[in-house]
């Protein structure tokens, strides 16, 4: 886990940069590959991850805040990786679904309400969210961080 501002950033980029990735390759999975174009894709995950880093430095905290609050055996850090997973994935999916419908009233409009739309969109998202970020973005998140970036920050504190 992050253990500085600067390790905390570099870790969000990864998150984001996994958790993005993942969710915008599902979500045209679900809309179809028809309209699929290297630049739209690429632009389009630019403009997501930009908007999801955003969200994530504002839900974090209290994500953790909130984690922290709950009665679990705090002396194990998967407990707290896994709390702080169950804390934070429905915040986001909440906050990126909107981003979402947004983006499928644009594309491709919607049928029925917005509402029945969104509560659709944040059900399908949440079922991929959560065992991704637990079972594949997080570890690789954490693996990057412990092999790669810890090390650079213990380097630079020895030169400072």
């Amino acid at each position: 886990m992050p253990s500085n501002k600067k390790e905390g950033i570099m870790f969000g980029i990864f998150m984001c940069f996994g958790m993005v990735l993942i969710m915008s390759v599902y979500n045209t999975a679900l809309q179809g590959f028809s309209s699929f174009t290297v630049v739209s894709a690429v632009i389009q995950f630019i403009i997501t991850f930009i908007i999801a880093f955003i969200a994530e430095s504002l839900v974090e905290p209290q994500a953790r805040k909130l984690a922290l609050s709950l009665p679990y055996d705090k002396t194990k850090e998967i407990n707290f990786i896994v709390a702080l997973a169950f804390c934070m994935v429905p915040l986001m999916v909440l906050i990126m679904s909107v981003y979402g419908l947004i983006l499928t009233v644009l594309m491709t409009g919607i049928e029925g309400s917005i509402l029945s739309t969104y509560l659709k969109i944040v059900g399908l998202n949440f079922i991929v969210a959560l065992p991704s970020q637990l079972l594949i973005v997080g570890p690789i998140s954490r693996t990057l961080l412990t092999k790669y970036i810890k090390p650079l920050t213990q380097k630079s504190k020895l030169y400072a």
